[in-house]
């Protein structure tokens, strides 16, 4: 079977190596010029498995109305004329309930597992490198309660099969030394051992020239402009300067935040908006001051990663449609933190900024799987979770197209 593929990030270039490990003939379709240019370009750099609690939580409402509209703030609305933004936060206030939570929590962490065990297998048996440190995660509390909020949520998690571990202050400073000159900033941690981060972008386009070896056709500099419909299939892909269809027996979305427009014509309205996040990136100075263990920010929703010689700071999210500009005032809030956190780790004149739109569902629950046009299929909608659950996405998304259930209990779609 032919299988066209839209979009070459995490999830585009996933699916298409396990659908041509299963013997499709696949073609991947990219508007920029190489593999991992946008959404997956420069994120955080955690494969945090163990990390998945959904933005929807009991414990949300407080904390937007606390942050909601400031400048600097880890969450910022800015509302908009725009329909697709007010349903999105109606439908998030409803994910929000402790039964909906919890489902979602548990649907996350399940995807997380398997995708963590299809990466590892992979890894295994390519040798695909991508500057990965497998030293785990830690995540720091400003407050008591903060620390206790975290260590329930960690042992739910533990409870679940993926170990996550309360530590005290002397031990989360013998976990990671390079948090001694920040010390009296935070009171505790929680522990997730072994794998931790790496590098997407090189993960990406690495196991892209895997899947080239393979027989994969990309095509660059090429962005779809619709797909074509008959009767009750889609019968191909139009892209823009073609004066006809990119023909295919089935079809992959995986445009993250743009899938939603694309998508829309064909009568699919998909619960995907656009959250746009920020990175920098900065050299090392004095590697003993930079963490070797990743590092999540509870207080500020930032995370800290060192990918080989360079030192990466992400965090916040923006509701702002699909605007990509870069806000100065959250550029510097990242820089200001990492400052604190690891004053020596860099000198910090020189970051590079990036942004990004992150595909975001109100529950944080992807859209993998077939929708109700037979031959066409979603990979889209992981939200910050892309780096995370992006490899066990694409082996999923490769069985149901071949006709077979995952081994995972995930509600996909068409199932």
């Amino acid at each position: 079977m032919h299988v066209v593929v839209l979009g070459a990030g995490i999830l585009g270039v996933s699916s298409a190596w396990y659908l041509r490990q299963a013997g499709h003939q696949v073609t991947v379709i990219e508007r920029q010029a190489e593999t991992a240019l946008e959404t997956s370009f420069a994120n955080g750099g955690q494969l945090s498995a163990g990390h998945v609690e959904p933005w929807a939580s009991p414990e949300t409402f407080p904390q937007l109305l606390k942050w909601g509209f400031r400048e600097d703030s880890p969450l910022l609305f800015r509302l908009r004329a725009d329909p697709q933004q007010w349903l999105w936060g109606l439908e998030f206030l409803r994910e929000c309930w402790p039964q909906r939570s919890q489902r979602n929590l548990h649907q996350l962490l399940r995807l997380g597992l398997y995708s963590r065990t299809a990466q590892k297998a992979l890894r295994e048996e390519t040798g695909i490198t991508y500057q990965a440190i497998d030293r785990g995660i830690l995540n720091l509390y400003a407050t008591h309660d903060d620390w206790e909020r975290g260590c329930r949520a960690a042992a739910s998690i533990t409870d679940l099969g993926y170990s996550r571990i309360k530590v005290s202050h002397t031990e989360a400073l013998a976990i990671e030394p390079a948090l001694n000159d920040s010390q009296a900033l935070w009171v505790g941690a929680t522990y997730t051992p072994g794998y931790g981060s790496g590098d997407a972008k090189l993960w990406t386009q690495a196991l892209a020239d895997l899947c080239r070896t393979c027989g994969v056709e990309f095509r660059f500099n090429q962005e779809v402009q619709r797909l074509s419909t008959e009767g009750h299939r889609v019968t191909g892909a139009r892209l823009y300067g073609q004066i006809s269809d990119l023909k295919a027996d089935a079809f992959v979305v995986a445009l993250g935040s743009y899938s939603t427009p694309l998508l829309r014509p064909l009568g699919l309205r998909i619960p995907v908006y656009p959250v746009k996040g920020y990175s920098a990136t900065v050299a090392i100075t004095h590697s003993e001051a930079a963490p070797a263990v990743s590092i999540t920010d509870d207080a500020h929703k930032m995370v800290f990663t060192r990918l080989g010689d360079q030192f990466r700071i992400a965090g916040t999210a923006e509701f702002n449609g699909y605007d990509t500009t870069l806000n100065p005032r959250r550029c510097d809030a990242l820089i200001a933190r990492a400052r604190t956190l690891f004053p020596d780790a860099s000198d910090y004149e020189s970051p590079t900024f990036w942004a990004a739109l992150r595909p975001a569902t109100p529950s944080n629950s992807p859209l993998i799987g077939r929708t109700h046009i037979p031959n066409l299929f979603l990979n889209t909608g992981h939200g910050t979770l892309g780096w995370t659950t992006g490899c066990g996405s694409g082996k999923a998304l490769a069985e149901i197209i071949s006709g077979r259930v995952p081994d995972v209990d995930f509600s996909f779609l068409g199932l």
